[in-house]
């Protein structure tokens, strides 16, 4: 994040939507090149796009509302989504003779912290394209009222990422928030209420990566690089293959967890089970290995939500998100507003608040990489992709650790994306049994969740 969150400053501003026609052009008209100079893709391809050609023509036409509901592993994605609907939507459009008014495009809701690491410009660009933000952690009414108003209301279809963030891994998808189904049912709620028939749909949209050539050779580079930098013997150059290179990640995952533990049982004080005993029961290495991530991981947490005074209640992700709201809490503070009423004690005070909240939300950062990360993720089918992405993420926990911002993730490889689009959920359906009373009401919204989750797992 940038270095402003290490001062106390006044709440987070809503950015309100104003969607900007000729933003988009430029955006539109600039996005290949972008691909090609940013980017590791050469290629994006797409499944089902005659669904989707059907859906914006019923759009237009009045007759549906919908929200694509994408997966979300890389921060890649978004530049996919965009050039699927601008360049690909519109081709198999025009190929099947059905007539679409442009641009094809769509609002879309972003975590409000993007801008926070990101640069206040994305934030700009995003309230342009007509984006809306949310702050996760926290029941953000504004945000929630913008995005049900946008649903309904707005002049493209919506589109939001239902895992909440990536996971980097394209083959693995974490548990999905409710908050998709919930927009979903309001929007009907809202049709209803208005007297208009329109049905209310969500689009599942799968988007998977995969490399061009397997690169084994630059994952066994990362792997030497990763090696040192932990203080394990870098191996000598070989003919890289998945039988040569997965031992090496094994033994480099078991080295840094055995790091890490060492590092919060000294210095944090925090008692681990007895892994030898644990693991004494586990003559598998990856099982072993995820029973010691999963201890680690909440092990990490637990120094974050005690220093927000927080209970550890729920998944990974919702107590990663719940740290994230109170450390928020604790930099873009309510009595900052009027920042004439603060004396300069106040404000070094308020400072030194923010600065100790950022160093205790660097551990809920460390798990926030690996909620998604199992032992068998490689094993259950070992391809260079699954190899790769594993790899990345260790990357990514070493450069953390070692407070690496402005590097750049490796690219081992050219990389080509498949977007394929799953056939819509009808949220209309539901809504006479959400309509019930407030019980059925939480069941629709967790059935269509579920739904979704088998639906995005079997794009896969």
């Amino acid at each position: 994040m940038a270095d402003v969150i290490y001062q106390a400053q006044p709440p987070l501003e809503f950015i309100p939507p104003a969607f900007n026609p000729l933003v988009l052009r430029v955006v539109h008209l600039l996005l290949p090149s972008w691909i090609n100079w940013q980017t590791p893709i050469t290629q994006i391809e797409a499944d089902n796009v005659e669904v989707l050609v059907d859906l914006y023509r019923q759009f237009q036409e009045d007759k549906i509302r919908f929200m694509l509901a994408f997966r979300h592993p890389k921060t890649d994605d978004p530049f996919c989504l965009t050039y699927f609907l601008s360049q690909l939507v519109p081709k198999v459009a025009r190929s099947q003779g059905t007539a679409l008014q442009f641009p094809i495009h769509a609002h879309f809701i972003y975590d409000r912290g993007i801008p926070l690491w990101a640069g206040s410009y994305v934030g700009w660009i995003a309230s342009r394209l007509g984006g809306t933000p949310i702050q996760r952690g926290k029941a953000d009414w504004t945000g929630l009222r913008s995005a049900r108003e946008l649903f309904a209301n707005g002049k493209f279809p919506m589109a939001a990422a239902p895992e909440g963030a990536t996971n980097g891994l394209s083959e693995n998808i974490s548990p999905l928030e409710p908050g998709i189904a919930q927009l979903g049912f309001w929007c009907a709620e809202d049709l209803h209420k208005a007297g208009r028939d329109q049905q209310v749909l969500i689009v599942p949209v799968g988007i998977k990566y995969s490399y061009v050539d397997a690169p084994w050779d630059a994952i066994a580079n990362l792997l030497s690089e990763l090696e040192a930098a932990s203080g394990l013997p870098v191996h000598p150059p070989e003919n890289a293959s998945i039988e040569s290179l997965y031992p090496r990640l094994l033994t480099l995952a078991e080295h840094l967890l055995s790091l890490m533990e060492k590092f919060y049982t000294r210095f944090y004080h925090l008692k681990l089970p007895d892994m030898k005993t644990v693991i004494g029961e586990i003559e598998d290495r990856n099982e072993a290995l995820a029973v010691r991530l999963q201890a680690l991981l909440n092990a990490a947490l637990l120094i974050s939500e005690q220093y927000f005074d927080l209970h550890s209640k729920g998944t990974l992700s919702d107590r990663c998100r719940r740290v994230e709201q109170a450390g928020w809490n604790y930099i873009f503070r309510e009595d900052f507003k009027d920042a004439k009423g603060i004396s300069a004690v106040e404000k070094a005070l308020g400072d030194r608040v923010a600065e100790e909240a950022n160093a205790r939300m660097w551990h809920m950062r460390l798990v926030e990489s690996f909620v998604a990360v199992s032992g068998n993720y490689i094993r259950e089918n070992p391809t260079g992709e699954r190899f790769a992405e594993t790899s990345l993420i260790l990357w990514q926990m070493i450069a953390k650790i070692k407070s690496d911002k402005g590097l750049q993730r490796p690219q081992l490889g050219k990389q080509k994306v498949k977007i394929t689009v799953g056939e819509p959920i009808s949220i209309s359906e539901h809504y006479p049994a959400y309509k019930e009373n407030r019980l059925a009401a939480k069941q629709a919204v967790a059935d269509v969740t579920n739904d979704l989750q088998h639906v995005l797992e079997g794009l896969i």
